[in-house]
C-alpha cells in the first residue's frame, strides 16, 4: 500500500519534477558562468581577493531558488488533493495513517532532494577548478541554509495545504513567513556554520506539522 502511495504521488509531481530540475540546474549553471565571466575579464586573482574581501559569492540569484522549488513542489502535490477530496479517500485505505503522511511527505522531499543534488553536483564539478578550496566552501557554506529552506517551504506550505480550515490556514502561513527569515540571516559565508546542524534539526523536524493537519481534518475540523 505505502509503494502504491508513492507511485500516486509520484504522478502528481513528475512533470514538476522535470520542470523544476531544468530550471534550478539552469540558474545554477548561470551562476558558474557568471563566475567564469568574471575571471576571464577580471582575472582570477583579483576575483579572489574580491571574494576574501567583500564576502562576494556570486550565487547570490540562487538565494530565493530552493525556497520557490519547495513550495510550489508542495502547491503541486496537495492543492488536488484537497480540491477533489482525495485526501479523505487516502485517509479510508487500509494503511496507518502515519504511514500513508509520511510516504506522501517523503515523495516531495526525494523530489526536491533530487532537485538540489544535481544542483550540487554542477557546482562541486565546476567550482574547484577555478577557486581554491576556502572559495569553494564558503560558496557552498553560503548556499547550505538557501536549500534546507527549500525543504522547510514544502513542509510549511504541505502543513498549510493539509489544514482543514481557512483561519487555520492563514495563522499557520503567517507562523511559516516569520519562521523562514530564519534561513536568509546571514549573510556572510560561513556564518551559519556552527547553527548549520541544528537548523537541520528544525528542518526535520517540522515534518510533524503535516500530521496535525491530517489529524484535524480527519477529525473534521470545519470552518
Amino acid at each position: 500500500m505505502t509503494k502504491a502511495i508513492f507511485y500516486k504521488e509520484w504522478l502528481k509531481l513528475r512533470w514538476y519534477f522535470l520542470l523544476a530540475f531544468i530550471v534550478s540546474n539552469g540558474m545554477v549553471a548561470y551562476c558558474m558562468l557568471r563566475i567564469d565571466r568574471a575571471i576571464e575579464l577580471k582575472g582570477a586573482a583579483h576575483i579572489w581577493e574580491v571574494m576574501v574581501l567583500k564576502n562576494v559569492t556570486f550565487i547570490d540569484l540562487l538565494q530565493y531558488v530552493p525556497l520557490i522549488t519547495g513550495i510550489i513542489a508542495a502547491l503541486v502535490q496537495f492543492i488536488p488533493e484537497m480540491q477533489r477530496k482525495c485526501l479523505k479517500l487516502t485517509l479510508h485505505l487500509p494503511c496507518s495513517q502515519q504511514k500513508m503522511t509520511v510516504a506522501m511527505l517523503a515523495t516531495g522531499v526525494t523530489v526536491l532532494f533530487g532537485c538540489y543534488l544535481a544542483n550540487l553536483l554542477i557546482a562541486v564539478s565546476y567550482l574547484p577548478g577555478v577557486l581554491p578550496y576556502e572559495l569553494t566552501r564558503n560558496i557552498l557554506s553560503a548556499a547550505a541554509p538557501w536549500y534546507l529552506s527549500g525543504f522547510a517551504g514544502y513542509l510549511f506550505t504541505a502543513w498549510i495545504c493539509l489544514e482543514p480550515t481557512w483561519k487555520r490556514r492563514i495563522l499557520n502561513a503567517a507562523v511559516a513567513a516569520i519562521t523562514l527569515r530564519v534561513y536568509f540571516l546571514g549573510v556572510v559565508p560561513q556564518s551559519y556554520n556552527d547553527f548549520l546542524p541544528y537548523l537541520l534539526v528544525y528542518t526535520i523536524l517540522l515534518t510533524t506539522l503535516s500530521f496535525i493537519s491530517i489529524r484535524r481534518f480527519k477529525a473534521g475540523r470545519q470552518d
